[in-house]
Formats: structure tokens, C-alpha cells, sequence
């Protein structure tokens, strides 16, 4: 194997520098953690985006938050066929060994794969179309919801508005997972649906009552 490379010089810089302070005066509590295990009271399903910093916007420390990282933070719906599924198979981890109290989908602003599915819903990606494009066959989870928000005409309140419609979405799946649906009906575990604005740090919770998101 040797397409596989040293880290760069400012990977291994910033590794240094991290071991000589946050591990220097925190080495008790990374010893406990490895030792008795993880713990995390919540699960948290975000997007890929590297804008989306879950730990910071929460002020976490190692071992708070289990977390999960996809395109468009999307939860499939419940597929027991004997394929390769990552989202589900980290949920069911979650849930069922690590027991979290709370599972949360954090939808955020700008996000690409959002747009990319808007793209394709006008007929603007054919890239996305082709069978071969595994962005666009991941994105097709929440295409039938597009519905819901294709009479808006501003282009960035459409999109901002599918962000919100892929938690729900997300939210709308887990419920399809059997182990999910026991966790949360005998009050073990709770989902919650938010949305981030990355350029103005607000965060918004979705209540389904109003069907609507508030801000927190």
C-alpha cells in the first residue's frame, strides 16, 4: 500500500500542540474515559459541513455527545435487507447499547446537500440523476417532500425552508426504526429537530404541536 501519505506538517503541528496543553491538563479524565467507556447522554445526527462545529455550539467535552455525520444530516427510513446501511447501523448503537436519553438532528444553513436535491427536483443536476452519483441516490430520501416548500419563489427561503423539511424528515424516519419507536413511547428516549444558522449562530427547535421551528 503506498498511496497512503504521512499527515501534512500542519495536522501533526496542531497534534503536538493539542497532546502539550488539552491532554497535558486533562490526562486524568481521558484515562477515565478510556477506561470505563463512553457514556453519552445524547446522540447527535448532524451534516457533513465542516461549518457545523455540534461540540462548540453545545460548549461539550470528550465524551457528551455520541455523533453521527452525513450529507444533509438525513436518517433513512427503517431497512432491514442485509445491505450496508452507516446512518442506521450508528443509530441502532446509539439507542439500543449505548441507551442515549436524547437523539438529536441538527439541520443548518447553506447546506449543500439541500441545495444539491432543490437542484435536482427543478431538473437542474443531472449529474445528481445518474445512478452512479452516491450524493444524489442519498438525497432522494428527502426529494418527496419537496413538495412542500416548491411554491415558494425566493430561492434562499425555499432552501432554508427544505433544511428545515430534511430534520423533520429525519425526525418522521427514526419513528420507522422498531427500537426507536419503543425507546420513545416508553419515555427512554426523546427526539429533538433543530436548525442552525451558521452566519448568525441562532438555533432554532422544531415543535411538532405547530409544526413550525422557534427559536431556542
Amino acid at each position: 500500500m503506498d498511496y497512503a501519505k504521512p499527515l501534512p506538517n500542519y495536522l501533526v503541528t496542531r497534534y503536538h500542540g493539542w497532546k502539550a496543553t488539552s491532554y497535558e491538563e486533562n490526562q486524568g479524565w481521558y484515562r477515565r474515559l478510556a477506561k470505563e467507556g463512553q457514556r453519552p447522554r445524547a446522540m447527535v445526527i448532524s451534516c457533513c459541513d465542516s461549518r457545523v462545529h455540534v461540540t462548540s455550539i453545545f460548549g461539550a467535552d470528550q465524551g457528551e455527545f455520541f455523533i453521527h455525520r452525513n450529507i444533509a444530516n438525513l436518517v433513512p427510513p427503517y431497512a432491514p435487507d442485509g445491505d450496508h446501511h452507516g446512518t442506521s447501523a450508528t443509530v441502532e448503537y446509539a439507542v439500543t447499547v449505548l441507551k442515549v436519553a436524547h437523539l438529536i438532528v441538527l439541520g443548518h444553513s447553506q447546506c449543500g446537500g439541500v441545495q444539491g436535491c432543490i437542484d435536482m427536483c427543478k431538473g437542474h443536476a443531472p449529474a445528481l440523476e445518474e445512478k452512479t452519483s452516491f450524493v444524489g441516490r442519498w438525497m432522494d430520501i428527502l426529494k418527496p417532500r419537496f413538495t412542500a416548500v416548491e411554491d415558494i419563489t425566493d430561492d434562499e427561503e425555499q432552501a432554508r425552508q427544505f433544511e428545515r423539511q430534511a430534520v423533520v424528515a429525519s425526525l418522521e424516519n427514526l419513528m420507522t426504526f422498531p427500537f426507536i419507536e419503543s425507546a420513545v413511547k416508553s419515555g427512554e428516549l426523546s427526539l429533538h429537530g433543530l436548525w442552525t444558522d451558521i452566519g448568525e449562530g441562532g438555533l432554532e427547535c422544531y415543535d411538532p404541536k405547530s409544526s413550525a421551528f422557534h427559536p431556542v
